[in-house]
């Protein structure tokens, strides 16, 4: 992939804001100029119904892209925003870790599908709530991996593990992959708790942790159920200038990055 850069969006806990900070980034990095394609790796599908694809629509899916019934360009499709395409998801894809356990290479078929890429400068993989063989397909193919957080208890805890499997996937398959950041999500700064995890995430991970918090706000849940990123629902929402914070500091790093 020449130009392409890979991000996997990753937590293997479910409700975090993975799959919103994938639209949104996506989208605004699409609104930037950026050609950007998402690929929706979570069987259900979420990304794909949250920038305006219907069940009906999903042709050819990342379970056929997998499987080698289609390549890259076949399983891309434009979706409600300029400049941002799709490779969508159904539930045929939570049987994947079943079905492609015998193949050969199991854990480097994205990578290879990937390695036709072309016209994209970004790739963001929406990976699901597990990590199991999808999650590690996204982790080998991937560039670097992008964490939201939920601002709660237990999140830290979880962490760990997925640092762990980034650790074994580097070792074993692709050790250039980088983490990129941890994004704190669904943040409500009047809440002690919030704070807290904020706190212990910073003196935990230090400069890892990205300065933009994506906080709660009712538009952002909202805009899923109109098939639209929250930037393109309501622009003057609180969760549209935070995510337009968020590809700020994410561009800067990438610029970082290639220095």
């Amino acid at each position: 992939m020449p130009n392409a850069k890979v991000i996997a969006i990753a937590n293997q806990k479910g409700g975090v804001g993975k799959t919103t900070t994938a639209v949104n980034l996506g989208a605004c990095l699409a609104g930037r100029g950026h050609p950007t394609l998402i690929i929706d790796l979570d069987p259900q599908g979420n990304a794909s119904t949250g920038v305006g694809c219907p069940v009906k629509g999903r042709n050819a899916t990342s379970y056929d892209l997998l499987a080698g019934r289609h390549d890259l360009a076949e399983a891309t499709m434009p979706t409600s925003v300029d400049n941002l395409s799709l490779v969508p998801s159904t539930p045929d894809l939570s049987s994947g870790d079943i079905d492609f356990a015998n193949r050969p290479e199991r854990i480097k078929l994205l990578k290879s599908v990937l390695s036709h890429s072309n016209g994209h400068d970004y790739i963001l993989v929406d990976c699901p709530p597990a990590l199991g063989l999808l999650t590690v397909n996204a982790l080998v193919a991937a560039d670097a991996v992008l964490v939201p957080l939920q601002a709660e208890f237990y999140a830290l805890e979880g962490l760990s593990q997925l640092l762990m499997t980034v650790r074994e996937v580097r070792q074993a398959a692709n050790p250039d992959l980088r983490l990129d950041g941890v994004v704190l999500t669904m943040y409500d700064g009047r809440n002690n708790l919030s704070q807290q995890v904020e706190a212990d995430a910073r003196a935990t991970l230090g400069e890892l942790v990205y300065d933009t918090v994506i906080p709660r706000n009712v538009r952002i849940s909202e805009a899923p159920s109109h098939g639209l990123p929250v930037i393109s629902y309501d622009p003057s929402s609180t969760g549209s200038r935070a995510y337009t914070a968020l590809t700020d500091e994410f561009l800067a790093r990438q610029k970082d990055m290639r220095q």
